[in-house]
């Protein structure tokens, strides 16, 4: 091997040996032919005017085990078939026609129910729940004690629990966690 090549010219020369110890090193040889290429195309960016070490054999072999971790790197985040697979079966069921019109009546009781609290306790509710706001900024708001939120929000709780046939589970306060 010439070191007075350019380093496309040592790449080009040199391209059967390098395929021959980076698939040693790599196992695989669609990944050294990716490699190879990529590889190429680096040398061809660099083009003639860029320095190489004193052992460019050395820097080529380098460079082209730096692109195979750079694609073993991009690869790793890709999803697997089985992953892909996976999230289509979620998506199929949360398109279940059946499922859809199931969530709509739940909608549309859920909404009746809330239809009957009381003004405030609507608003709690909404503002604890959807908003997500804490208690002591409800009791501001409304002026009102936390004590007084609490107990406003279990009504309404409770009350939409029954109308929509659930199970209603305490989140806050003495019991907490436990069905109410």
């Amino acid at each position: 091997m010439s070191t007075s090549l350019s380093l496309m010219g040592l790449f080009l020369e040199w391209q059967p040996e390098l395929r021959k110890r980076l698939r040693r090193r790599l196992g695989s040889d669609e990944l050294v032919n990716d490699v190879l290429q990529e590889t190429y195309l680096r040398v061809e960016r660099l083009g003639d005017s860029s320095p190489v070490s004193h052992n460019p054999a050395g820097y080529l072999f380098r460079m082209a085990l730096n692109v195979a971790a750079d694609q073993r790197q991009a690869e790793s985040r890709y999803l697997t078939g089985e992953e892909v697979e996976d999230l289509l079966h979620i998506a199929d069921e949360a398109l279940d026609p059946a499922r859809i019109a199931h969530a709509r009546i739940e909608i549309a009781a859920l909404e009746h129910a809330m239809g009957e609290l009381t003004l405030r306790q609507r608003e709690i509710l909404i503002a604890a729940r959807v908003d997500d706001l804490p208690q002591q900024e409800i009791a501001d708001r409304f002026r009102i004690s936390v004590r007084m939120v609490g107990k406003e929000l279990k009504k309404a709780l409770e009350h939409c629990g029954e109308r929509l046939d659930r199970r209603v589970v305490q989140r806050f306060g003495p019991g907490a966690g436990k069905a109410s």
